[in-house]
């Protein structure tokens, strides 16, 4: 970037993070997530370490928050508390390493690793063994005296232990045995929970987070407010001359002072310990019942640490170890055009890189042309990117107050971007189809799909192109046709690999008839619904003549068409009637036929009467009759397995949520499925309470 246009950027950022920083702290309140506003200070530190000249005193990289909320007595710190300059990854933990080492060659390093509590930072003071002050962050320099609602934390003693009280000052304490411990105020997940209830029982608004939970509740005036909290608390640092020599020292110090710390912190020899450090927590965070969101890794030594010295606002000693951030910021470059099996046109985000959630992400689907409406995206914006766990990427807002005048607005294209046919919307429907049926994308993404469906290997997207554009390929079908000696000659295959691939579709001539269904590419069915479907119907020519309404086989309801459809559990009229059009339609028809030439689906269980269509489990217990649908990451057990001990139970598991759902379990990082529930008012269970249920 050409140095105009980082001034430019700069001058932005600086402007948007300001503000977001005084709704965290001052307002406590913020309209984007901590991840967000922290990929926001990263860029804008990254761009200041490029061009130096351009920093300023009041850049937010060199404060550490806003003014102190009104309200509270204002106290200045002895010592200024500090911020963090964050890393985010091994290689920028390697890099800090080398600076400080260049500023000290000849010094041995070790370190103290601490987990980065996710709360609210506050300074105890005591004076002679008892509590006198006790302060919030502030800006850093001036806090908030908040010393009456810290005094109703149990964790926090409002006299130190005997005789460390005397034994402090006999260490070597100054100022008549003045002794200022400093750490995070937290609320447990648990607790807020349990809070939450309460609150909901009375008609008050529920808090949002333990870090706004425990934020707010030490700055209510009332006391009995913060009382009631529950508040919990550690510490991380003693401030004074006590004779203490490294921070793991000073941490055993606290605890014996009668102050908590936190069990987990650990001393490191090196940063490959450190590294080990960060992976073990990372696994366990979400066992925690509270927030964090990294490490915090100090030079053990603190005469090292000290006379490394501090930049800005920053001690150059000690750095915050992120873990990956499910949320982001980054610039979206421009906007590309994608089209699917089914004709459907997808324009797509071309962005500029951003680490989320463990990966490097540079695209994501925007679906469709109302949901770029509905962002209000153009190309050249500043936008959050949201990934939690192995979600796709999404872009969940835009930053237009980082506009520079320049961005372009999308307009989704007449014709095809692959075949340049014309294109159309139907008037209520979002998707824009491409006209051509024969559409070469069309045919690759069909291809693709039925491949992965069913199961053969060594299919790749490059093998597919390769198949249409000689004309080897133009349906699924033709995949059974493939000789070795057709394949010899095309890029990447040689005697032995076209002899192995040919195999290997040979080799799932016969697939199940879920696998079957899902690979006939039929609009709105799933991996789910075609497994409903298959053991509604047991057999496929059972489904076909249900679809084109041909008499059925005599177990069966006597309506067909999309009617016959809706009775499955979890089957709405769109996927009804989407099933129906596919197998109306005479060129699916004809590939169908084509298909079942080379392929036999097996044959389910069939059912024996109206209720199984319908659904039903032959077993009878206390789940029979209940839809389940599953949403995000199970802890003690897979998604499969949590759907066999349904169906083991007669319960039935579906792929959307609808009013018919009768449970939806709630896993780790849940997805939209999560917010339909809560909308439709369907009972949502979490792990303990699924588990439960099962047993």
């Amino acid at each position: 970037m050409i140095k105009a246009a980082a001034a430019e950027r700069i001058k932005k950022l600086r402007v948007e993070i300001e503000q977001y920083r005084y709704q965290y702290h001052v307002l406590n309140q913020l309209e984007i997530s901590e991840a967000a506003l922290d990929s926001l200070k990263h860029e804008l530190y990254l761009l200041e370490q490029q061009f130096p000249d351009l920093i300023t005193k009041d850049s937010p990289t060199q404060r550490v928050a806003g003014v102190p909320l009104h309200g509270f007595k204002k106290v200045t710190h002895t010592a200024s508390m500090l911020s963090i300059e964050d890393a985010f990854s091994r290689v920028e933990m390697e890099e800090w390493l080398a600076r400080i080492k260049k500023l000290k060659p000849h010094a041995l390093f070790d370190f103290y690793a601490e987990l980065k509590m996710d709360g609210l930072a506050v300074s105890l003071v005591y004076e002679d063994g008892a509590l006198v002050t006790a302060v919030t962050r502030g800006d850093g320099r001036v806090g908030e005296d908040v010393t009456h609602n810290i005094r109703t934390i149990e964790a926090i003693p409002l006299t130190l232990r005997r005789p460390y009280g005397e034994g402090v000052r006999k260490a070597g304490a100054t100022h008549g045995g003045r002794v200022e411990i400093r750490g995070e105020v937290y609320m447990t997940k648990t607790q807020l929970n349990r809070l939450n209830t309460q609150l909901t029982q009375r008609g008050e608004p529920e808090l949002a987070n333990p870090r706004n939970a425990a934020a707010g509740s030490i700055r209510q005036l009332d006391t009995k407010i913060a009382a009631e909290r529950g508040l919990s608390f550690f510490g991380y640092a003693l401030i004074g001359d006590l004779k203490i020599k490294t921070h793991a020292e000073a941490h055993e110090m606290i605890k014996e002072l009668g102050l908590p710390i936190n069990p987990h912190s650990r001393h490191c020899k090196n940063l490959d310990e450190v590294a080990e450090f960060y992976d073990e927590i990372e696994k366990k965070r979400e066992k925690f019942d509270y927030w964090i969101d990294g490490i915090v890794v100090n030079v053990n030594d603190d005469g090292l640490f000290e006379s490394l010295g501090v930049v800005g606002k920053t001690p150059r000693a000690m750095l915050a170890w992120k873990f990956p951030a499910e949320q982001g910021t980054t610039v979206v470059r421009d906007i590309v055009v994608s089209v699917g099996r089914t004709g459907a046109l997808t324009p797509v985000a071309v962005m500029d890189p951003v680490q989320l959630a463990g990966t490097t992400v540079t695209h994501a689907t925007l679906h469709n042309e109302d949901e770029i409406k509905r962002l209000g995206l153009k190309i050249g914006d500043t936008v959050i990117l949201e990934k939690a766990g192995d979600i796709i990427p999404k872009i969940i807002e835009v930053l237009p107050k980082l506009r520079t005048g320049k961005e372009k607005t999308f307009h989704m294209p007449a014709k095809c971007p692959i075949c340049g046919s014309a294109v159309k919307r139907t008037e209520g429907k979002v998707a824009t189809l491409c006209t051509n049926r024969g559409c070469f994308a069309q045919e690759l993404a069909s291809i693709l799909h039925f491949a992965v469906a069913a199961d053969i290997m060594g299919l790749g997207e490059k093998i597919a192109e390769q198949l249409l554009q000689t004309g080897l390929v133009r349906e699924s079908a033709d995949l059974y046709e493939l000789t070795p000696d057709d394949l010899v000659g095309l890029e990447r295959f040689a005697d032995v690999s076209s002899q192995k691939l040919v195999a290997e579709i040979q080799s799932h001539r016969k697939m199940s008839l879920e696998r079957f269904i899902h690979g006939l590419g039929i609009r709105h069915v799933g991996e789910e619904t075609a497994r409903d479907l298959a053991h509604a119907f047991g057999a496929f020519e059972t489904l076909r003549r249900v679809a084109i309404d041909l008499p059925p086989a005599p177990l069966l309801r006597k309506e067909g068409g999309a009617a016959a459809f809706q009775s499955v559990p979890g089957i709405g009229e769109i996927v009804a009637n989407s099933i129906t059009a596919f197998f109306h339609d005479a060129r699916q028809r004809q590939r169908v036929d084509h298909l079942l030439k080379y392929v036999t689906p097996s044959v389910e269980s069939r059912p024996s009467s109206r209720a199984q269509v319908e659904g039903k489990s032959k077993v009878e217990s206390h789940l029979s009759g209940t839809t389940w649908v599953i949403t995000g990451t199970l802890e003690s057990l897979s998604r499969d397995e949590a759907k066999e001990k349904i169906r083991a139970l007669g319960g039935d598991v579906t792929g959307s949520v609808s009013k018919k759902t009768t449970y939806v379990v709630v896993g780790e990082n849940p997805g939209s499925k999560y917010d339909t529930a809560k909308k439709l008012g369907v009972e949502i269970l979490d792990e303990k309470e699924f588990l439960k249920k099962v047993q």
